[in-house]
């Protein structure tokens, strides 16, 4: 018996209703997982949710309009593809051919701004540091045109958690 194991506590954060966590309480009751089913009324909801979609539905519909344009750029990468050959090609036309455009794009819509939407960060922001840091593993040279978007990533990477957990995190590649 490993002694030094430690079960996992879960917590549950969601509205006093059913909603879209009532699958995860279906789940944990069919695996027999204890976890703590923490109930918040939708008033309290701005104390508890942190701020970074947008302070306003239009700055909300930027960050989604940001993170889905990189998301389905990423997307299109074939992460799963067996044959190393088709991958590399598949990954060389991507980023020779299509993030320049992306790319040019991206820094338009920043122009002169601090952060991609309104004046603090939002979790696009720290979405374009992940998936440049992604891309930057296999094109060193991609940002080398767009030094506000490297400014951008210096920037969500200066941020002290954010800072901390880089340091921490487990290296990995990718």
């Amino acid at each position: 018996m490993n002694l030094n194991y430690i079960m996992p506590s879960y917590k549950l954060t969601y509205f006093n209703m059913r909603g879209r966590a009532e699958i995860i309480r279906y789940i944990f009751a069919y695996l027999d997982i204890k976890y703590d089913d923490h109930r918040i009324e939708y008033a309290d909801w701005p104390e508890v949710k942190p701020n970074l979609a947008g302070k306003t539905e239009l700055e909300q519909c930027q960050v989604d309009a940001v993170v889905d344009t990189l998301d389905d750029f990423m997307s299109r990468f074939p992460w799963a593809e067996k044959k190393q050959d088709v991958k590399e090609q598949m990954f060389n036309e991507l980023l020779t051919c299509d993030a320049p455009h992306l790319l040019q794009y991206l820094d338009t819509y920043l122009g002169e701004k601090e952060w991609f939407i309104g004046n603090s960060v939002t979790w696009a922001d720290f979405y374009w540091e992940i998936c440049s840091t992604t891309l930057l593993v296999f094109r060193p040279d991609l940002l080398d045109v767009h030094p506000r978007l490297v400014a951008l990533r210096k920037k969500v990477q200066a941020i002290p958690a954010i800072a901390d957990w880089i340091q921490r995190r487990p290296l990995t590649r990718l």
